[in-house]
């Protein structure tokens, strides 16, 4: 099964969670200012991941290649997300990028596999928040670091499953 992780980051964090999910998965990272549509395409599972700025607004590398994304073909494909934030300092915003995303593979038509609880985080609203749920691996690597790894392996374990072999 092939695994293509692709993701924006500036500050580093998000790049070292793509590091971790590569690794655990022996798949490939792709960095979003790097990718072309075999990236998006040729893996039987896709995830994407990227911060969340400020106010809400996907990382600056994502919103310069979102044409990317749109021109891919993902229907019928399984993508799974994952968000980094700061629930804290952005409670009314945290991992909205994750949403954004998502409301983007699924316009395509993907499937998207790997909703997590909300349950553990303190935030206010997200917009990556569906029927309850995150729409993926939602991470604060500032206020619980401590949770990282137990929560990545979970559910990386999950989205795995739904992996076509």
């Amino acid at each position: 099964m092939s695994v293509t992780i692709i993701f924006g980051s500036d500050g580093g964090a998000t790049k070292g969670v793509a590091a971790k999910l590569r690794k655990k998965c022996q798949g490939r990272s792709v960095d979003i200012k790097d990718a072309t549509a075999d990236d998006f395409e040729n893996c039987h599972l896709l995830i994407l991941g990227s911060p969340t700025y400020g106010d809400g607004t996907l990382q600056t590398d994502w919103e310069d290649n979102i044409a990317k994304l749109r021109g891919a073909k993902l229907a019928g494909r399984k993508v799974a997300l994952f968000g980094t934030g700061d629930q804290v300092t952005y409670p009314f915003s945290f991992v909205d990028a994750m949403g954004i995303l998502y409301d983007e593979v699924v316009e395509l038509g993907a499937e998207v596999v790997g909703f997590t609880e909300t349950e553990g985080y303190d935030f206010v609203e997200s917009l990556a928040v569906r029927e309850g749920k995150f729409v993926g691996l939602a991470l604060d690597l500032d206020t619980q670091s401590g949770l990282t790894e137990k929560r990545v392996t979970a559910w990386l374990s999950q989205v795995l499953a739904f992996a076509p072999a």
